[in-house]
């Protein structure tokens, strides 16, 4: 549980990090993305010594390993076959009690999980592209939470957990805040590289970066400006990046399934077989294959500040 001054800390900054919140977690996640990583690796005839080798062979090699890795659908064109990963100990850990007693200090005990949630496996800049824009590959731009989700949730709930798998440092592509004001706004923002804020709307000059030990998390307030800074080391930053909201208030992303992770009122109605996770995004998968596109950004470059 967060202290009095801890709760002061996140909504006077807008970010709290929080050591050693799901450490025993991450064995079985590890194993986990193992198994999936080496069938991935055998159809494609990868070769490596271990997951880190193989996640940097694979992207050097011009494999597509982030969307079958993905706890999420995509935000472009869905197909019956589009890949991802929903499994028991990405559940175990999304779940955990530790874990949720936090979100609940800052948001209150009905607690669902956003379908705004996506893992990130960052390799070293050296073997990233020129070309390469993507935000779990490479450096994230300035953004905030709230506005890369739609409109509707604009006065939800809502706060990020992001999950250190591996040690983040500044030297391998930790995240990095701008710590808010009192009034904290919606900022505009512009489809650059990235959904990022537009020019001259945040002076990014007291940026403090946020390392953070395996096993720890960030949370992060949905109106907090953040980005991530491009991995120099020689392995790879590997985190999850998980948002919950109170229950009942849009998500944001309302085509992408839901579901209850803690009721204080109705707690028959929380979600606790990793399964009917799977079957509730493998259903959102088969609807909206058939479906037209839903853009999931509000943002156009033909805003006057995105000119």
């Amino acid at each position: 549980m967060l202290t009095d001054d801890q709760i002061t800390a996140f909504h006077r900054d807008g970010y709290l990090v929080v050591e050693d919140v799901v450490t025993d977690k991450l064995p079985a996640v590890q194993v986990e993305y193992e198994g999936l990583l080496d069938r991935l690796c055998a159809t494609w005839g990868v070769r490596g010594v271990d997951f880190e080798d193989k996640i940097i062979r694979a992207y050097m090699e011009g494999f597509e390993w982030f969307q079958p890795l993905d706890i999420s659908l995509p935000g472009d064109r869905i197909f019956a076959n589009t890949p991802m990963h929903q499994g028991p100990a990405v559940f175990d850990m999304m779940t955990a009690p530790k874990l949720l007693d936090l979100v609940q200090d800052l948001i209150g005990p009905e607690i669902t999980s956003n379908p705004i949630q996506h893992v990130r496996i960052k390799p070293p800049a050296p073997v990233v592209m020129e070309d390469e824009t993507r935000a779990h590959i490479t450096s994230t731009e300035w953004h905030q939470d709230r506005a890369v989700a739609l409109e509707e949730a604009d006065q939800t709930d809502m706060v990020t957990v992001w999950i250190a798998v591996t040690d983040a440092t500044a030297k391998n592509g930790c995240l990095q805040v701008v710590p808010f004001g009192p009034n904290p706004e919606i900022l505009p923002h512009c489809p650059n590289k990235q959904t990022s804020i537009a020019d001259g709307f945040l002076n990014d000059a007291g940026a403090i970066s946020l390392p953070v030990n395996k096993g720890g998390v960030v949370l992060l307030h949905p109106l907090v400006p953040h980005s991530s800074l491009r991995n120099y080391t020689k392995g790879i930053r590997w985190s999850f990046d998980l948002r919950f909201n109170v229950t009942g208030q849009p998500t944001g992303r309302a085509h992408f399934p839901e579901f209850v992770a803690r009721s204080a009122a109705n707690p028959e109605s929380e979600l606790h077989d990793w399964r009917e996770w799977r079957d509730l995004w493998e259903d959102a998968r088969k609807r909206l294959a058939v479906s037209p596109h839903i853009d999931l950004h509000r943002w156009t470059s033909d805003a006057p500040y995105c000119a």
